[in-house]
């Protein structure tokens, strides 16, 4: 009885045959989901932390160790320049001037007064002796000095420091062009000024201690 065909084919699907050789028509795109699915684009990286650290780091500015600091807050204030040093003719001419306006102050004093005239002569004008003595009459007034017996004293401690210390710059800055008077009488005025003013100073705090001594009267 012959063979009849039956109603179906059967079809191998293997990709591969018993020797292990790919089979006619099977092709290697045929595989496992993963692989046939293509890959997909890579996404841009999100910013995060390790992308942050993975950035060169910054570079700070660096600061120039050598420049001046900046000035201080007082010293940065302006202040007024000095004006500019005359000019050798024009003190000259100052000088002239002021003499001649002197002399008439002179004349016009010697008309109102004729008994004034001899002390307006050499020995009215001013000489390193004289200066001297005045700050140091003013120093000692300051202090008391030239009260009236039975009067407190008025004492301007202050200003009598002041004067004090305006006859040591004298000092200071007269140094070799004094002869020997002139400096012996410079520094015997230092020495009994700065002994008036001790004196007085330790009086102003022993009365401080104690308020009801009394001040020394001169």
């Amino acid at each position: 009885m012959p063979d009849q065909p039956s109603g179906f084919t059967v079809t191998d699907r293997r990709k591969f045959t018993l020797e292990g050789d790919l089979r006619e028509g099977a092709s290697t795109a045929e595989e496992t989901p993963a692989a046939k699915s293509e890959p997909e684009p890579k996404s841009e990286p999100k910013l995060g932390p390790k992308l942050v650290q993975s950035e060169p780091p910054i570079e700070k500015a660096v600061v120039n160790r050598n420049l001046e600091p900046l000035p201080a807050e007082d010293e940065s204030l302006d202040h007024e320049a000095l004006p500019p040093e005359p000019t050798a003719a024009e003190s000259a001419q100052q000088d002239a001037d002021y003499r001649a306006s002197s002399k008439k102050l002179d004349d016009m004093i010697s008309q109102a007064n004729p008994t004034a005239r001899d002390s307006l002569g050499r020995g009215a004008e001013m000489n390193f002796d004289k200066l001297v003595q005045s700050v140091y009459m003013t120093a000692a007034l300051q202090m008391g000095a030239g009260t009236q017996p039975g009067e407190q004293p008025r004492v301007d401690i202050l200003g009598a420091r002041q004067s004090i210390d305006m006859l040591s710059v004298l000092n200071e800055k007269t140094k070799g062009n004094l002869n020997d008077k002139e400096q012996r009488l410079l520094q015997n005025a230092l020495f009994e000024l700065r002994m008036m003013f001790m004196e007085i100073t330790n009086a102003i705090s022993s009365n401080a201690h104690n308020p009801s001594a009394k001040p020394p009267v001169r």
